[in-house]
């Protein structure tokens, strides 16, 4: 009898193994939000990792966070750098792009809770008094990513914050123009 669980136990795991392996290698995870704000004064908020404490959802997850800046104070080559708690995690922000005021390019390297890297891009589309902001992040999921992402919707984790955080610049933005 133990020999039967045993072998349905290692097929089960083989099977899960094989659906891991196929799923996608890519990912992408992107909100919109529209804000009575002109683009330039939008893009301010996010080329500048000193203003994001403002509004990032991650910074409220563990205030106690300890993070650091380094290079210019914002635009290309601004990097932030944070380690916290289980929430939050441990990595470093560059930002690679900086077009004012319709684009922001930025390398995001998670070092823990396990590592990987991802592309982060803002997009700012003036329409009239708005502005259309787009947060988008994609990247190649390691086959741990895979596994995680069998037992978690990477778009709703991920997106939810998304939400929040362009909600929170909105905030801060319309309160100010």
């Amino acid at each position: 009898m133990l020999i039967y669980i045993l072998l349905g136990l290692a097929v089960l795991l083989a099977v899960f193994v094989i659906v891991v392996a196929r799923m996608p290698s890519n990912f992408g995870v992107e909100r919109s939000a529209k804000m009575n704000a002109p683009a330039a004064a939008i893009f301010e908020h996010v080329n500048d990792f000193h203003r994001w404490e403002a509004w990032s959802p991650w910074a409220k997850m563990d205030p106690t966070a300890k993070n650091s800046f380094e290079g210019p104070a914002s635009g290309t080559g601004a990097a932030f750098a944070w380690e916290g708690n289980s929430q939050v995690g441990q990595g470093r922000m560059t930002i690679l792009e900086s077009r004012k005021p319709d684009f922001i390019r930025i390398r995001l390297d998670f070092l823990k809770p396990f590592p990987s890297v991802a592309l982060v891009d803002f997009t700012f589309k003036p329409s009239g008094n708005q502005t259309m902001v787009t947060w988008r992040m994609t990247g190649e999921r390691v086959f741990m990513c895979k596994m995680v992402s069998v037992f978690m919707n990477m778009d709703k984790m991920i997106g939810g914050q998304y939400e929040k955080g362009l909600a929170a610049i909105q905030g801060i933005v319309e309160k100010s123009c």
